[in-house]
């Protein structure tokens, strides 16, 4: 049976990849689960923290997301992103060119998050139609300001940084350029385009993990997969308000044209965290005196419930099977 692009069902993941894992070593403090952005390793007074990421849906720019991608996953631990490896592969038409540029962003981009390049491969892979880019990224924090991917708890608010669908929104107006700019003009794609600027989550990661009992980078599948993926990781159901999701008029426009819900659209760029709902209104103002977006929206319940408050009534929150991002580029 054919598997759908994008990210493996979480049943299928349980099933497939879970399921054969075994963490042995004591030193391990975080391993693979549901909803878990990375791995920390206890190295005595530090934690390091470790994740992975490929860049499979963008050609322009990939080397850029490989390096905020992965960064971010670590920041979500409290960490600081400090070294990177990649994994670039190639397609048979790519020339020294496509691989010149991409090793330029991605150093470029390492360099001004104070990311080191530290290793990786190159190779020309057959079958491909286009350059894959797969990213490892290593940082540390002190154990005192870990944050884990797992510790939402019951009544927790849920705060939400910047907007929905950022990433997707960037990606789809870059390849996507001519139609999109026959049908909103060329002002709007500029627009849309630079929301990659967006893309780093390190900053308000640096502020919420002071407040935070968990944090979590929704990537594949946008803000409903990712809160779905917090509530995994927790073993908690939860309570949103679509209403109160901040969503950029850019990305309404791109989602209305395709048909797309951009509550499941690719978010890199947004944050979510898991804070307790006493803190949430001040940890709200103090991101947003640093020019950081941020509302809360909604709430974890010990309750395995999972649902969405729309005209004041309960109404079911359905989990993205894939990415919205995959109907624009097929299948």
């Amino acid at each position: 049976m054919g598997l759908p692009p994008g990210k493996l069902p979480p049943e299928k993941l349980e099933e497939l990849v879970f399921k054969r894992l075994e963490k042995s070593d004591p030193r391990v403090i975080t391993g693979p689960g549901q909803g878990i952005d990375a791995a920390a390793i206890d190295f005595g007074e530090k934690i390091v923290v470790a994740s992975t990421d490929p860049i499979t849906g963008a050609v322009e720019d990939i080397g850029f997301y490989a390096v905020h991608v992965n960064a971010n996953d670590v920041a979500t631990f409290g960490a600081r992103p400090r070294w990177f490896l990649v994994t670039i592969l190639l397609p048979e038409n790519g020339d020294e060119a496509l691989l010149s540029g991409l090793m330029g962003d991605i150093v470029e981009t390492a360099r001004n998050i104070g990311v080191s390049v530290v290793g990786g491969h190159t190779e020309v892979t057959p079958g491909l139609n286009r350059p894959i880019v797969i990213g490892t990224m290593l940082g540390e924090v002190e154990k005192e300001k870990l944050v884990r991917s797992d510790g939402a708890r019951p009544g927790d608010a849920i705060v939400m940084t910047k907007w929905a669908g950022l990433e997707g929104t960037s990606i789809i107006a870059r390849e996507k350029r001519e139609e999109l700019a026959s049908a909103f003009g060329g002002d709007f794609v500029e627009r849309a385009s630079s929301l990659i600027d967006y893309i780093s989550i390190v900053p308000e990661a640096t502020v919420l993990r002071d407040y935070a009992n968990a944090m979590h980078d929704p990537t594949e599948g946008g803000i409903a997969n990712g809160i779905y993926e917090m509530a995994d990781a927790a073993g908690l159901g939860f309570r949103v308000f679509p209403n109160r999701v901040p969503i950029r008029d850019e990305t309404l426009k791109v989602c209305e044209f395709y048909s797309l819900n951009p509550l499941a659209l690719i978010s890199s760029g947004s944050l979510l965290a898991a804070v307790p709902r006493d803190h949430a209104k001040f940890v709200v103002e103090r991101l947003l005196s640093k020019g950081i977006n941020a509302a809360v929206i909604g709430e974890f319940l010990a309750e395995k419930k999972r649902v969405a408050i729309v005209d004041g009534e309960e109404r079911p929150f359905p989990r993205p099977k894939t990415d919205e991002l995959w109907k624009v580029f097929g299948e």
